[in-house]
C-alpha cells in the first residue's frame, strides 16, 4: 500500500480508537466497519458495549431508583384499600391487619431473604447478605434506609390512631413494628440472632 492508504490501517493487534478514523477499539484485531463509510467518533461513542448497568450487584441501588417510593406508597395504599372493600372487615382490623401484612413483607423481603436473583461477578459475597444488608453497599442512614425506617412507624402511629389505642390491636401493631424496626438497626448488620438464617 502507498500514500494515505498505508496510513489509515494499523497493523495487525494494535487497538485504535475511533476519533474520527474508520477502526474501532477492539481486544484483538483492528478491522475497518465498512469500507465504503468511515464512523464519526459521535457515533463511535453511543455504541453501548457490556451489560446494561454499572453496578456490579444492583440490589445495592434498587430502592433508589425513579419512581420506586411512589410505588411503594400506592402498593400500601391498594392493600388498604383492597382491604377495606372487604365487608366484615371493621375499620380497625383493616388497619391491623395493613400494619401486619405490611410488616411481614417487609420482613420476609428485606430481612429474610438472602443473595440475588440474578448472577453478579463479586464472587458470591452478597449470597449470605439480606437485601437491607446489600443496600447501599451497607452504607447506613441513606436516604433510601431512612424512607424504609420511617414508613413502617407512620403506618404504625396511623393504625393505633385508627385503632383508638385499643390494647389488643396495640400489642399487635407493636409487636409487629419491633420485628421490622430492630433489623434494620445499624447493631443488627450482619447479626443473625441464635443462628437463625445463618446459611
Amino acid at each position: 500500500m502507498t500514500g494515505d492508504a498505508a496510513d489509515s490501517v494499523p497493523p495487525i493487534g494494535r487497538a485504535q480508537t475511533a476519533k474520527g478514523g474508520h477502526f474501532l477499539e477492539t481486544t484483538g484485531v483492528s478491522a475497518p466497519l465498512c469500507p465504503s463509510r468511515t464512523v464519526r467518533a459521535s457515533e463511535a461513542g453511543r455504541m453501548n458495549v457490556g451489560v446494561a448497568h454499572s453496578e456490579v450487584n444492583p440490589n445495592t441501588r434498587v430502592m433508589n431508583s425513579r419512581g420506586i417510593w411512589l410505588a411503594y406508597i400506592i402498593l400500601v395504599g391498594l392493600l388498604h384499600v383492597v382491604l377495606l372493600s372487604i365487608p366484615f372487615f371493621s375499620i380497625p382490623v383493616v388497619w391491623t391487619l395493613t400494619n401486619v401484612i405490611h410488616n411481614l413483607a417487609m420482613y420476609i423481603f428485606l430481612h429474610t431473604v438472602k443473595g440475588t436473583p440474578f448472577e453478579t461477578p463479586d464472587q458470591g459475597k452478597a449470597r449470605l447478605l439480606t437485601h437491607w444488608e446489600q443496600m447501599d453497599y451497607g452504607l447506613q442512614f441513606t436516604s433510601s434506609r431512612k424512607f424504609l425506617s420511617i414508613s413502617p412507624i407512620v403506618l404504625y402511629l396511623l393504625a393505633s390512631f385508627y385503632t383508638k389505642y385499643d390494647a389488643a390491636h396495640f400489642i399487635i401493631n407493636t409487636a409487629s413494628l419491633l420485628s421490622v424496626l430492630l433489623p434494620k438497626l445499624p447493631q443488627f448488620h450482619g447479626v443473625r440472632l441464635f443462628g437463625i438464617n445463618k446459611y
